[in-house]
């Protein structure tokens, strides 16, 4: 699934074709995704012009002047393509700009979904409603971190994934925030240190813009916006590196936890 990096990429990749620009046609070729498109989103976004874009945890955000917000999600395939020369398939929404712009919101698994609300109520949409802090803003600090942890024995994995305590953290970028701030994923949340809460929140800040910088990771069917391949896997530390050598010489181990595979490294995370 495209995790935080992957759709910051993704908006980042968008604004060029769309921010400023008028939306001249939009073309839902299917009635749904995950669940069906809003009935009236042809009506409310043509003629609209896009004032900006934006991403909230690992949903996409696109404003217009008629004071409403498109939403999108990616779910496990999903990517925009800017321009394709050929509709295909898995082309279910398409959208083109008064330059003559075509994007093409592709999803072969159609996991993803698109949601049209007022700007003014983002707040309070369902899915963010409850959300944490993002994890690159200020908010999300290490005193933060430690008032949300305070008493908790649950793993301080399962907590980081938990997008009440922070918004959009993925399994891969949690794994390698956890390695590099030398914090077992297992570790009690809240017997946590506030000194290792201090390495662990400069990690997870760290990881992040590393993956930005680099596109996202390359996972299955994820491209940027101009069909690039993002090359952040190629600096994984410990993701998807079972059996490897850890850099401290120890061998990088997996489990699986609620369903989910945990890289580590025995000997560096305590």
């Amino acid at each position: 699934m495209p995790e935080l990096p992957e759709v910051e990429t993704t908006v980042r990749g968008l604004v060029p074709v769309l921010e400023g620009r008028r939306l001249v046609s939009i073309e839902a070729r299917r009635a749904d995704l995950r669940y069906a498109f809003p009935p009236d989103l042809r009506q409310r976004l043509t003629g609209a012009q896009v004032t900006g874009l934006g991403r909230r945890a690992k949903y996409g955000l696109i404003d217009t002047d008629r004071g409403d917000t498109m939403i999108f999600h990616l779910g496990m395939s999903g990517k925009w393509r800017i321009d394709p020369q050929e509709i295909g398939a898995h082309d279910h929404l398409l959208l083109e700009t008064d330059e003559g712009r075509r994007l093409a919101l592709n999803d072969p698994r159609r996991f993803g979904s698109i949601d049209l609300v007022p700007t003014e109520r983002l707040a309070r949409f369902p899915a963010f409603a409850k959300m944490g802090p993002e994890p690159l803003s200020d908010a999300f600090s290490a005193s933060y971190l430690s008032r949300a942890l305070e008493g908790r024995i649950a793993p301080i994995k399962a907590l980081l994934l938990d997008q009440r305590i922070v918004a959009g953290l993925g399994n891969i970028y949690v794994c390698e925030a956890l390695h590099m701030a030398k914090i077992a994923p297992s570790r009690a949340a809240g017997r946590i240190s506030k000194t290792r809460l201090v390495a662990l929140v400069d990690a997870v800040k760290a990881v992040l813009v590393s993956a930005i910088d680099a596109g996202g990771s390359s996972l299955r069917d994820y491209a940027r916006p101009n069909g690039d391949l993002g090359y952040f896997s190629s600096q994984w530390r410990v993701y998807g590196r079972e059996g490897d050598a850890c850099s401290c010489g120890a061998m990088i181990r997996r489990r699986t936890d609620s369903g989910r595979s945990t890289f580590y490294c025995a000997r560096c995370q305590r």
